[in-house]
């Protein structure tokens, strides 16, 4: 039974998972239990990585899935299959290249014209001196000039039509790179479709099944955005998670569940397997590997074909329509059969189902110095030239196991100091092959003719040839990772730091194959929310306006773009930082004019000690606020003391600002930082006063140093 009897059924796409770069596709198939147990699912995009598809079963118990394969089929269109906007832009090329034709024949004419001027005919010796004919020459400037009048009102209109077909190409172009992907190329239609072998019974005797089909595939990003809705005097906010989403995977996403997701789809996520040691004799049996030992005979299989001689190579004639040389129509003559291929021995064959184990090189050894891997003998030399009178070669082959022989002596390595001999080659490693996954794929193996070089006749490979369309499918998809990011938008990878978070969507959406960024409503989160007011009078006597925000979930929010909506009016766009669970961030609104600031400095320089060898630095901070909104603020001042590492110099304070919890707040504090809290009712004023002193001794003293700033 072959995968073309197989029967059809459609998929429908129902949710995907996009991932930092990359995106896994979950598609359900509905229909009846197949007579053969085998079937083909359609519908799948070009792009997906066929090692990742997976399929399973959901409602038959009994029922479960044994092979999953990708197939690719192709098959040219029809005339009228819908191309219109590919059309448009050829149309529209073929348009705009006119245009500058005709432009540039105007241009050729007017510089004709323009190149007419009068030539008085040469003077001869002799000859006596003509009259100029003034009214043939006005005449001649008067038709150059109304000629070029004309055609410069004629490359006006020209370059205008220009401008207009180069604009209309530009936008049609435009279009068609931001169209979907899904659509099928202008010749040629792609079906990718995955053949399942179903195995086991159901309890009824055709029953509905629903299979899962689930693939990764590449070319779609995310980075996350924010709306947050806030009425001033309430303690909490509306912040309404959205997604910046851009996929170009070759599938329009129509009304699928969208989850997000920061993780890196390409990581490895398997867990090491750790074997234990054991000391004794008895040892745990070793897994099989999959590998059988070549069949006795399969030499002789070929011997009759060896026999034959070789193959009559086909009569080349002349081509259709062509004629000899010698100008007779007849037949060529018979047609020298080719020598016979000169055998180039294979040193390392490739490793195939039922083929003997590969040769390792050997280091530091000469080219032809190979070593038997996997525990087997040593390589036989390189095979003598068949003689095709005999009908079979002159040395054994097939699956024949090699006889052993010793090996080829590698030349010595250049002495070593004293004359030392080179090291001996590793110990080959011991038990049984040990072939790759692509050997044990044994549905993907393809026997090889008698017809093949070296040790491949008769014995069984893996069958993966390389697929550049769908390299170039995987390559164009790989482009909106380059995507320019909107205003303040950071990538998730970066934001969510060593920890992972998906969060999903709370409705379906649909998201185009175009590879633009698309807007998508995951949820709202309820957060803590007050207003602050910050302001930092040693720098800048402005008070800012600050949102302090408290994430009370267990959910992560990642930094991004925020719409700040204050009272139902858009204030401005500000960027989030990440806000990890139980996190308090502060997000700044803009400065706020209804706080007045004013600070006023104050020092005074004396000495103390019995001697007067310790120099006093009284400084006095005067900082005055006024609020003049109409409702009651908290304003947070800071004011920064000097912080010294020597023991002599000694900081004393004396204000009733406090330092700043490590922490605790919604952001880093710099070493020696003070905070005042400010409770203003509306239209009060306060004074806040605040000092320290440093005492320096004399011999820590700067001599010309400016030690009062």
């Amino acid at each position: 039974m072959t995968n073309k009897t197989a029967r059809t059924w459609g998929s429908t796409l129902d949710s995907v998972v996009v991932y930092a770069q990359g995106a896994v596709c979950r598609r359900l198939v509905r229909g009846n239990m197949p007579p053969d147990a085998r079937l083909r699912v359609t519908g799948l995009p070009r792009s997906l990585d066929p090692a990742t598809l997976r399929a399973r079963v959901l409602n038959a118990p009994g029922v479960r899935v044994t092979e999953a394969r990708v197939e690719v089929e192709a098959e040219p269109l029809g005339a009228g299959t819908p191309d219109a906007l590919r059309r448009q832009v050829v149309r529209l090329r073929e348009e705009c290249a006119a245009a500058q034709g005709r432009r540039e024949r105007q241009l050729g004419l007017i510089e004709e014209v323009r190149a007419l001027h009068p030539v008085p005919p040469e003077r001869r010796r002799g000859d006596p001196h003509r009259r100029t004919p003034v009214d043939a020459w006005l005449e001649l400037a008067e038709f150059v000039d109304a000629r070029l009048t004309r055609l410069h009102a004629r490359l006006v209109e020209l370059e205008e039509a220009q401008r207009l077909a180069e604009h209309e190409l530009s936008v049609a172009a435009d279009r068609l790179a931001r169209a979907s992907t899904d659509a099928p190329s202008a010749h040629v239609q792609t079906t990718v479709s995955a053949v399942l072998t179903l195995d086991g019974t159901a309890e009824e005797e055709e029953p509905q099944l629903e299979l899962e089909l689930e693939y990764a595939v590449p070319g779609a990003v995310w980075v996350p955005a924010y709306r947050l809705t806030h009425r001033q005097g309430d303690g909490a906010g509306r912040l309404l998670l959205r997604a910046s989403v851009a996929q170009r995977t070759g599938e329009d996403w129509t009304g699928v569940r969208i989850a997000l997701a920061t993780a890196d789809l390409r990581r490895r996520t398997d867990l090491p397997k750790l074997r234990s040691l054991r000391i004794g004799r008895r040892q745990p049996a070793p897994a099989p590997s999959g590998w059988r030992e070549p069949p006795a005979g399969l030499a002789d299989l070929f011997t009759g074909y060896e026999a034959a001689g070789p193959r009559p190579a086909p009569a080349v004639g002349p081509t259709a329509g062509a004629r000899p040389a010698d100008g007779v129509g007849s037949a060529p003559g018979p047609v020298p059969p080719p020598p016979p291929p000169v055998p180039v021995p294979v040193s390392a064959p490739p490793q195939g189902y039922g083929a003997p184990p590969a040769a390792l090189p050997v280091p530091g050894g000469a080219d032809g110095a190979v070593l038997q891997g996997f525990g087997a003998a040593a390589p036989a030399p390189a095979p003598p030239a068949r003689s095709r009178a005999a009908g079979r070669p002159s040395g054994g082959g097939g699956f024949a196991a090699p006889a052993p022989a010793p090996m080829a002596s590698a030349p010595m390595s250049p002495a070593a100091p004293g004359g030392a001999p080179p090291p001996p080659p590793p110990a080959p490693p011991s038990g049984p092959p040990r072939p790759s996954g692509a050997e044990l794929d044994y549905a993907a193996l393809v026997l090889c003719g008698p017809d093949e070089q070296g040790g491949r006749r008769g014995r069984l490979f893996p069958d993966s040839p390389f697929d550049p369309v769908a390299a170039e499918h995987r390559r164009r998809a790989e482009v909106v990772s380059a995507l320019p990011l909107p205003g303040h938008a950071v990538r998730p990878r970066e934001s969510a730091g060593s920890f992972d978070h998906r969060f999903d969507a709370a409705a379906r959406a649909d998201i185009p194959s175009d590879g633009t960024w698309h807007t998508v409503t995951v949820g709202e989160i309820p957060v803590g929310l007050r207003t602050e007011y910050l302001c930092v009078p040693s720098v800048e006597q402005t008070a800012y306006a600050t949102l302090v925000l408290s994430n009370a979930t267990d959910q992560a929010l990642l930094a991004g773009p925020v719409e700040v909506t204050v009272d139902g009016e858009f204030l401005l766009t500000a960027a989030l930082p990440t806000l990890a669970p139980g996190g308090v961030r502060r997000v700044g609104l803009g400065p706020a004019e209804g706080i007045g600031v004013t600070r006023r400095t104050n020092l005074h320089e004396s000495t103390a000690g019995l001697r007067g060898n310790t120099t006093v630095l009284d400084h006095r901070v005067h900082v005055e606020l006024a609020n003049r909104l109409a409702g009651p603020v908290t304003v947070e001042v800071h004011e920064r003391v000097p912080v010294t590492t020597e023991p002599d110099v000694r900081i004393e304070e004396r204000a009733d600002w406090r330092a700043p919890e490590e922490g605790a707040g919604p952001e880093h504090h710099a070493p020696g930082t003070r905070i005042w809290r400010v409770e203003l009712p509306a239209g009060a004023t306060t004074a806040l006063d605040g000092g320290y002193e440093i005492r320096i001794p004399a011999g820590k003293g700067l001599v010309g140093g400016n030690r009062r700033s």
